[in-house]
């Protein structure tokens, strides 16, 4: 039977957390080693199942991978790959989509079949492909198995406009560009922090990029990158997700290496409801002593706005507060699959589209629910955190996507829970 994680709710929470390296740079920079002739070495990365999935990736794809002090080492290839790349570790997770252009680069060609990762909703990869088809790449679809194949001479640049400013595709072509022939534009990107993380990155491995971190970023192509060390940015999500956890449950809480500007929006909407948010020398503070109060309705949208990984998180510190709040999701479907969660603890919500919408005044208790998703699991764990007595979340296998041990973040600052089995 799978583990479950059980959680002693009602208790303020107290202490300092260190934030690991985020997840969402991590996979992408995991990709990107593909890129270098040399080797390279990123620290303190989390021992996630989606790391886990990419050094499999890594590894099918004739890389040396090692942990080391706490990161990971990557060795390249001795010789080219032969660009297929394993069905298990891609229909695991989405992020296998970003092996599409460091592989073109290594082997010439790519197959794969559809990424997997959490039920949101529909997640196309049109973008991605569209931006490689106007460098050169020749896409087909034969029978479910997508194949990607480079002009005899590689990949080459283009001025190539988004159609939206998709993460995940402003990464893809953001390493396709740093290795091919010419010039690239990208503009409408996107401007996550995390771009930015993986521009830095590639800069040290030798990439010619301006703009990361805007919407628009020109790359001059290289012959040939290099390897390098690189600590990536703090996990801005796991940070929403404890700061959540304090709004619920009262409580003061360090978040050390926090930047309060990769936050954003959070902050503001955990501000209005009640909660001291200091910066320090060291990080950032959130602490709350007083009741909750609602906040109205708050919407996700693209960076700077409300991160949509933050709002099942953000709405599950909120459940217990006085007066209606609202989360709409402007990027995903099904962002709120954690609502039957919430119900069965007692929780005053329902599900409106794309909207989570809270009543207000709840109680919560404990109760035996199931992640159907990462950050829904998350979100399971910090309404549990703020319940009366006991509860057992199960689908713990979504949760490990993104916290390595959400049990020993939340027991650090003294609450009770942990994992059994069953």
């Amino acid at each position: 039977m799978e583990d479950r994680l059980w959680v002693w709710g009602g208790r303020p929470l107290e202490g300092e957390v260190r934030l690991p390296a985020a997840k969402n740079s991590v996979l992408p920079l995991l990709a990107a080693s593909l890129l270098c002739s040399g080797p390279v070495v990123l620290h303190g990365v989390p021992p996630l199942s989606d790391v886990q999935q990419s050094i499999l990736l890594l590894q099918a794809l004739g890389c040396r991978v090692n942990w080391q002090n706490g990161g990971l080492a990557i060795q390249p290839p001795v010789q080219p790959p032969c660009g297929v790349l394993p069905a298990g570790p891609v229909r695991a997770m989405r992020s296998s989509v970003f092996y599409l252009a460091p592989v073109l680069h290594a082997a010439g060609r790519v197959s794969m079949p559809m990424p997997g990762g959490c039920d949101l909703g529909p997640r196309p990869i049109d973008i991605h492909l569209d931006g490689l088809v106007k460098m050169g790449a020749r896409v087909a679809w034969q029978q479910g198995v997508l194949c990607l194949e480079c002009p005899p001479r590689g990949l080459h640049g283009a001025d190539i406009t988004l159609r939206l400013p998709s993460v995940g595709a402003t990464e893809t072509l953001l390493m396709a560009a740093v290795r091919a022939h010419g010039p690239t534009v990208l503009r409408g990107a996107a401007c996550e922090p995390e771009i930015a993380d993986l521009a830095d990155f590639l800069r040290s491995c030798g990439a010619h990029i301006s703009g990361a971190g805007s919407p628009v970023v020109w790359v001059q192509g290289a012959d040939r990158l290099g390897g390098a060390e690189h600590t990536p940015i703090p996990d801005r999500i796991v940070a929403a997700t404890a700061a959540a956890a304090v709004a619920g449950t009262g409580g003061q809480v360090l978040l050390r290496r926090c930047r309060g500007e990769a936050l954003g929006q959070v902050l503001e909407v955990l501000r209005n409801a009640g909660c001291e948010v200091t910066l320090t020398q060291n990080g950032l503070c959130i602490a709350r002593s007083g009741p909750l109060q609602g906040v109205g309705r708050v919407y996700t949208g693209i960076y700077p706005a409300f991160a949509t990984d933050a709002a099942p998180v953000v709405a599950a510190g909120l459940l217990t507060a006085r007066g209606a709040s609202a989360f709409e999701d402007t990027i995903f479907e099904n962002r709120f699959s954690c609502a039957e969660g919430f119900l069965a603890m007692g929780a005053q919500v329902r599900r409106a589209g794309r909207a989570l919408e809270i009543l207000g005044g709840g109680r919560l208790h404990g109760a035996e629910v199931t992640a159907q998703d990462l950050r829904g699991g998350a979100a399971l764990v910090v309404a549990a955190l703020a319940a009366e007595g006991e509860s057992r979340i199960g689908g713990l296998c979504h949760i490990r996507r993104g916290y390595a041990d959400i049990a020993a973040l939340f027991g650090g600052l003294g609450a009770e829970l942990g994992v059994c089995a069953g």
